[in-house]
Order: structure tokens, then sequence, then C-alpha cells
């Protein structure tokens, strides 16, 4: 195995510029991945950012500053119905 170049960086960890502000926008943790996955497979596919971007910036970051900046949001399907769980069955007590 050879020895990687000091040129070469590899990020360790994503730059939060861009994540706490997203968070605002979409507080669930999960469903702020699954936008962020979706916006970034569209964006790896051809489809233009809709904000201005660096050069740098990767595919997600480039999703989570449309988020923060309010460019790109999500729609639950059935999100018009309310959904309310259903109560475990309550066991009689003698």
């Amino acid at each position: 195995m050879e020895p990687v170049s000091p040129k070469v960086t590899i990020p360790l960890r994503m730059k939060s510029k861009y994540l706490e502000p997203a968070q605002q926008r979409i507080p669930n943790p999960e469903l702020l991945v699954n936008v962020v996955s979706r916006r970034a497979r569209q964006l790896a596919q051809g489809h233009r950012p809709l904000t201005q971007t660096d050069a740098r910036m990767d595919f997600s970051e480039i999703a989570l500053k449309e988020i923060s900046e309010g460019k790109l949001a999500y729609e639950l399907a059935g999100e018009g119905e309310e959904v309310v769980p259903e109560a475990p069955p309550s066991v009689p007590t003698e």
C-alpha cells in the first residue's frame, strides 16, 4: 500500500456551517438526512443547484445550504391526513 501524499486532504467530518441552520428548518434528524441524501443524489445526476456554490463544496453541503436558505423544502405523503397511532389494547385488571 502506497503512502498518501501530504497534499491529499481527506475531510474527517462535514462542515457544520450549513448544518445548524438546516436543522432549524427541518428539526427531525431522520427527515433531514433523507432530504439531504435525495437532493445530493439529484445534484450528482446533473441537476443544477438552487443557490450560489463554491467549487470546493460537495453535494451534501450544497443540499444543506439550499435547505438553510429556504430554497429547498419537503412534503410528506398524505400530509393533509391526520395520523393517530392506535392505542395498545388495554389489559383488564381483576
